[in-house]
This record gives C-alpha cells, structure tokens and sequence, in this order.
C-alpha cells in the first residue's frame, strides 16, 4: 500500500472515531502515525529531501525571505509585480506561475526577497501540483504571506492552512513548551511545571513508546499541551512560521464589509491591481517579521543612517552584529560604543553580550 492510501486510510478512521476520553489514546496513536507517514512524504527514505525542483530552488538573499503561497489567480503575482516592481507573468486564466519567482522590496532600510509561489491546489502536501516542492520553498521563509480573493476567502483559508499543516508548517504559533531528550536508561520520566487538562500521561506514555519506540527518555510539561504538541516536538521537523492572511479584490466589496474584515486577525485587505492599501501591508509585514535596524559610525564621522545592518530581534548581540558583517571581525573586538535605547549612556562602552535594540548606534574598537 502506498504512503497517500496508508494516509487516507487512518484519516478516514479518525474521521469516524467520535472524539472521547475513551478514544483519545486510540486518536493520538492514529495522529502518530499519521505524523511519521508525513514526515515520509517530506524526506522520503532513501532521498534526503531531495532537491526543491528546477525552477524552485531560489538562493536566499536579503535580510528576510517571504513567501507568497494562495491558490491561482488570487494575484499572488500582480501583488509581487506592484510591490517590487518584477515582472511575474500575470493572466486572467490559472496557473500562470509554474515556478517560484522572487522579487525584492526595500522597507525601512531592510532588503526583503519576495516569493511568488506557483498556485497550491488541494492535495498539494501529497504532491498534487508540485505542490511538495512549494511548499518546501514556503518552510524556507520568514513570514508567509496567504493571498486570498475578498470574495472566498474562509473556504480557500482552511484549505491553504490545512495543506501547510500537512508539511509541518505552524502558522502564528510558537513552538510548545516541552522539553524532550532521549537517554541511554531510566525509562520515561515526565515532569509538568502546570496542571494539564488537554492531555494525560496515561496518552502519552504509549504514544511515545508504541509509535515512536522511544523507551528512554526526559519530558518536561513547561504549559498545558496536547498531544499534537508532544508528537510536534518528537518528530522534531516543524517550522514555526508568522503569517498574514492578503485578502485580494476589495475593489468589488462594500465598505461595509470591509470594516468587517478589518476586525479579522492577522489580515491585511489590499486590491493588489490598484494598488490600495499597501502602506498598511508593508507596515503589518515589518511588525511580523521582528527586524532590528542598527546604524554603524566610523570613528570620527557622523552615523550612517541610510544603510543600516538588519538583524532579527532574537539575535542583536554585539557579537550577532559582527558576525553579520564579517566572521573575522569578532577575533579583533576589543570594545564597542553604543547610542540609543539599550544603554544608560550616550555613548556607552558594551562588550561582545551586549543586547542592543532598534536604531541603536554603534562603534567598533578593534584591538
């Protein structure tokens, strides 16, 4: 039996088992087993992945990577074409955009590569379409970005989200809060820092041992998680992903139903043809991607403020700032100078730890 009939096949039994305490052990080994299969599918055996696809493979440059990804004829493409001005071949018909087309806009200072991916049909995390390889190319970026048409868009919403989810995609969450190692003995040790309710020890015990034959290990519970999280951190190939949902045409909706969808978390209404409302999606998309600009003063001149080193906010260490720039350069750090927000005095002397923050100056001593 292949891997997509062993798939629909535990997906049509988990359709028909009513959701219980009595089932849940039954429902988390099925979603185990559903997960490995997956993971198959990603990196099947023998392959390593493989490469993305002629025509996908795009390198990555800039300070971030996004990823357009929406059914055809959304205007994933008139989107890129406007917005950063590349040509994306663009038509009234689907399925103009057979490969991955990228594109670069320049915000705040940032270069950030934009991705027209080919239009995902249903089915595409089981290769339907290509569909593998883009949404591989998707799990490369820093944010991605659901182009939806303004008049469909909870139906497409789900299935786009449904089929990302499919390939390890987490959109708008952060990874759970379990710690998991294996070891050589012991058995499995839980530990939980919180009470749980959306999951017992009792389900996830077997779920380990059983599906993924792991008789030794350390689990701590840091929150209230499901099985889903814990099978998520076992399987260890999930990519946490922000994302904003562009619902595309507002030129044919009332503005009555516009203020509707404004209401509607992490969206973004746009007409990508006229061009309206892009102030407001360049805006949402610098907040979701968390850059730190920092502006660099060679000693004796004034700032350079109009091209700064982009880091993102998790890694703005003096250290990370040099590493940036060139990998040498943190063997001749001596000291750096600091303006700006992260330090008590202007300048200030910080070593190679210090956390800066957005639009801090710096000035590197060497030794």
């Amino acid at each position: 039996m292949s891997i997509l009939a062993k798939i629909a096949e535990i997906e049509n039994e988990m359709a028909r088992t009513q959701k219980n305490k009595a089932t849940a052990h039954h429902l988390g080994l099925l979603k185990a087993r559903l997960a490995k299969l997956r993971r198959e599918l990603i990196t099947p055996k023998g392959g390593g992945g493989g490469a993305a696809g002629e025509g996908f493979d795009v390198a990555k440059t800039g300070d971030a990577r996004i990823g357009f990804v929406g059914f055809p004829s959304v205007g994933k493409s008139t989107l890129l074409s406007n917005l950063a001005g590349v040509y994306s071949e663009v038509a009234a018909y689907e399925f103009t955009t057979l490969t991955t087309v990228p594109g670069v806009v320049r915000y705040k200072g940032a270069k950030i590569q934009l991705l027209d991916l080919p239009g995902i049909i249903e089915g595409a995390k089981d290769g339907k379409g290509r569909g593998r390889q883009v949404i591989a190319v998707a799990r490369t970026c820093n944010l991605i970005l659901i182009v939806l048409d303004v008049l469909k868009p909870l139906g497409h919403k789900k299935l786009i989200e449904h089929e990302l989810e499919g390939f390890g995609i987490r959109l708008n969450k952060e990874p759970p809060n379990i710690g998991f190692k294996k070891k050589d003995k012991g058995g499995i040790n839980f530990t939980a820092t919180v009470g749980l309710t959306l999951c017992y020890y009792s389900l996830m015990l077997p779920l380990i041992k059983l599906e993924y034959k792991i008789h030794n290990a350390d689990v701590t519970l840091r929150s209230d998680v499901t099985a889903d999280d814990l099978i998520d951190v076992v399987e260890g190939n999930r990519v946490y992903i922000p994302c904003i949902y562009v619902l595309n045409k507002i030129d044919q909706i009332s503005i009555e139903e516009l203020d509707i969808i404004y209401k509607v978390p992490h969206c973004v209404p746009i007409s990508a043809h006229h061009r309206w409302n892009f102030d407001d999606l360049l805006e949402k998309i610098w907040d979701y991607l968390r850059l730190v600009r920092i502006y660099t003063k060679p000693k004796g001149q004034l700032p350079d403020y109009t091209s700064p080193v982009v880091l993102p906010d998790e890694k703005t260490a003096v250290e990370d700032f040099c590493l940036k720039i060139h990998k040498n350069l943190i063997k001749e750090f001596k000291y750096a100078l600091v303006w700006g927000s992260s330090v008590k005095h202007n300048p200030q002397k910080v070593g190679k730890d210090h956390v800066m923050e957005d639009e801090d100056v710096i000035q590197l001593v060497k030794k």
